[in-house]
């Protein structure tokens, strides 16, 4: 290997490990609550956008009333994160109205919950470049989007967080068998750290009736080590305290200004950065 290649630094998620997956559903609706118990049988965390002025629309894809949502999600591993208020679209309504959206959503989510929520997913995709320069004034932390990548990076700009693929795309089963088999630490070039994003809305296993593939799916990945199964909030805050570390000049040592450790790879060693410490990188091969 080139001696160029041990100088790199690559991000690495909790333990050192060079892979994490996370899920993302929308609406808050009935099924749901099998989802979350498919999830919890294989060590799964995912993230529940909910809208919060929409309970107990039957006819609406079946989402479920105020309690039914509360007993679901409350005091379980997963997030709860934004929908919009009224699932509307952001970037047709007055800059105003589509702040009191996400505000009048946020607001509710936190006192219902008892829990900060910071995590957004826009409903139908509705976003412009107004709506996103606004955004961190009401502290959101990420919008993940509808528009697939197939790819496993990371965002530049987790505002505009594009996941890797819905779970009705006909290659699903091909994607995630990539990043299963896929070993970043073990590659010439391609070492940066992979996050297989799957989203959709739980619905749509009842609509096509085939749970079947959320199953596999779940067990596939579980099957895997070395994998980090994170919420959405959780890869972000990892990630935004990774690149807020602060180098020297020579790259040699390295200073962690976060509150949380964050891992690195360099010359083939794993790297532990306890918060506010700095850390000296052996020199040696």
């Amino acid at each position: 290997m080139f001696r160029q290649m041990f100088e790199e630094k690559y991000m690495r998620f909790p333990g050192g490990r060079a892979k994490a997956a996370t899920f993302s559903y929308d609406d808050g609706v009935k099924a749901d609550k099998r989802l979350a118990e498919i999830f919890a049988k294989y060590g799964i965390k995912g993230t529940f956008n909910l809208n919060s002025l929409l309970f107990d629309c039957e006819r609406w894809h079946g989402r479920m009333d105020e309690e039914q949502t509360f007993l679901t999600f409350y005091n379980r591993p997963h997030e709860i994160a934004m929908h919009g208020a009224r699932h509307i679209f952001l970037n047709k309504v007055p800059l105003p109205e589509a702040m009191n959206e996400i505000l009048q959503n946020r607001v509710y989510l936190e006192n219902r919950f008892g829990r900060i929520v910071r995590g957004l997913a826009y409903a139908y995709n509705g976003y412009n470049a107004e709506v996103l320069a606004a955004l961190p004034a009401l502290g959101v932390a990420y919008g993940r989007t509808t528009e697939d990548t197939r790819t496993f990076a990371l965002p530049e700009d987790f505002l505009r967080w594009n996941p890797t693929c819905h779970h009705t795309d006909p290659a699903l089963f091909e994607i995630a068998e990539e990043f299963v088999k896929r070993d970043p630490a073990g590659e010439f070039k391609h070492r940066e750290p992979l996050l297989f994003f799957v989203w959709g809305h739980s619905y749509e296993f009842d609509d096509a009736d085939n749970w079947q593939v959320c199953e596999k799916l779940c067990a596939r990945l579980a099957e895997s080590e070395g994998i980090w199964y994170a919420t959405c909030i959780e890869i972000c805050d990892y990630v935004k305290a990774y690149r807020s570390l602060i180098f020297s000049a020579d790259g040699e040592r390295v200073y962690n200004p976060s509150a949380i450790p964050v891992w690195l790879e360099l010359r083939g060693r794993i790297y532990e950065l306890p918060p506010a410490t700095t850390v000296q990188f052996a020199k040696e091969l």
